[in-house]
């Protein structure tokens, strides 16, 4: 019997490092053993935030096959294809509007126009079952779904986040609002099956177009590798100390403010509390400075970006875990990566999330101290009982089969089922 085949539109893909490589990258690396052969289309070398070659290592022998083209985008074009530093905040947000504002649906659609272009190629010289994209960069979902159209191949597409009404999305007039809702309906009604990262994504897309139904709409979460996981043993420090790691990077409604302020108030209660802070990611100088005038610099360890398996070493090292995301348009609908690579290592979580998705999950998780985001009072208290746990040796730990469900092998099993129907495959 032939190998079924997937064609994968993926943007966002090794060598570029940070969380929004990683979830189209473990599927391409498990969909092998439930009988897929990706081939994936992505870009060539351009300028980026992050790059991790070791997250592209894990694919060698996987039986991928990755075709790269070079577009227009910004990215293509800058000189320096290499790793670029983060601008400030301030100016992100600037440049972040005026893109929103002078590309519709986003600044990749130069390369996926090439993507498409490679992608007529491709169908040419093999025969592909299903094609399979992931957004943002929704441009890309369009041109999945133009190539779709053209061959009658099968159309999976994926949300990690919205399209519409996306929580960091400028829709500077009418106009754009409309453009982007027409673009998403186009696609949509091609898609033979669409995938989400949960709940409240789902019921937005199936509220907002009345042509889907919820059998078409499934959910699949964000998740852990378990082999990310090994080597790395839960050795207990001697420092006495009690370290608390965030990993990722911090931008838009994603700030480490209000923990700082928390920590400083913890430091000023209780300063017999021994506190170790790790940043694993991009910790840019804004906030390092911020650290300083609130007189908590002295207890961070800043490591920068490292490559994603040192990074859950460092997880493992930790004590308990930190992460946030502030509250914003449609927050119910995120689903931070982060969080459920943190579940695989299962320990103790602080989670500042705002009501949605990503609270429900910590709260099965169990093992879980939840504050709204800018809730300084309630971070600091749950900062001084996550301790007094440590120094009793009593922090709690999670729901077992809770964690077990976000293991990134059975997710892919999940999306390989998915195709399966799309291709009506038994």
């Amino acid at each position: 019997m032939r190998q079924l085949s997937a064609l994968v539109f993926a943007y966002y893909f090794p060598p570029m490092g940070l969380s929004g490589v990683q979830r189209v990258t473990k599927f391409m690396k498990y969909l092998p053993d439930f009988g897929w052969q990706p081939h994936v289309i992505t870009t060539g070398p351009v300028a980026y935030y992050a790059h991790d070659p070791s997250l592209l290592e894990e694919l060698e022998g996987r039986d991928v096959t990755i075709h790269r083209t070079q577009g227009a985008d910004i990215n293509s074009r800058l000189k320096d294809k290499g790793t670029v530093a983060m601008p400030r905040e301030f100016f992100r947000k600037i440049l972040r509007k005026a893109s929103d504002t002078f590309y519709v649906p986003d600044n990749k659609k130069a390369w996926s126009k090439q993507a498409l272009a490679l992608g007529r190629e491709l169908v040419q010289q093999h025969e592909f079952d299903v094609i399979f994209v992931s957004g943002p960069p929704f441009s890309t979902m369009t041109a999945a779904a133009t190539l779709s159209n053209e061959t009658g191949i099968p159309l999976v597409v994926d949300y990690r986040d919205l399209w519409f009404g996306n929580q960091f999305h400028f829709y500077p007039t009418f106009w754009h609002s409309h453009k982007h809702q027409q673009l998403e309906r186009d696609v949509l009604r091609v898609a033979s099956r669409i995938t989400v990262t949960n709940r409240r994504i789902k019921e937005h897309l199936i509220r907002r177009h009345d042509f889907l139904t919820s059998e078409e709409v499934v959910i699949i979460p964000h998740g852990y590798d378990p082999a990310d996981l090994l080597g790395h043993e839960r050795v207990r420090r001697n420092d006495g100390k009690f370290r608390l790691t965030y990993s990722g990077i911090f931008y838009d409604i994603v700030t480490p403010i209000p923990f700082f302020k928390a920590v400083k108030r913890v430091r000023s209660e209780r300063p017999d509390i021994p506190l170790d802070l790790h940043f694993v990611g991009l910790l840019r100088d804004e906030y390092r400075k911020a650290a300083q005038r609130m007189g908590i610099a002295d207890l961070i360890t800043d490591h920068g970006y490292c490559p994603h398996r040192d990074a859950v070493g460092m997880l493992m090292e930790s004590d308990a875990l930190w992460m946030m995301v502030g509250n914003t348009r449609n927050a119910d609908t995120i689903s931070s990566a982060k969080l459920y690579e943190y579940f695989g290592t299962r320990k103790p979580l602080l989670v500042s999330v705002p009501q949605g998705a990503l609270r429900k999950d910590a709260e099965r998780y169990g093992a879980s101290w939840i504050t709204d985001p800018k809730d300084v009072e309630a971070i600091a208290t749950s900062i001084i009982e996550m301790y007094e746990h440590f120094k009793r040796g009593t922090l709690p730990s999670p729901n077992a089969s809770v964690v077990d469900g976000f293991n990134r092998i059975t997710l892919t099993e999940q999306l390989a089922k998915q195709f399966a129907m799309s291709t009506r495959v038994v």
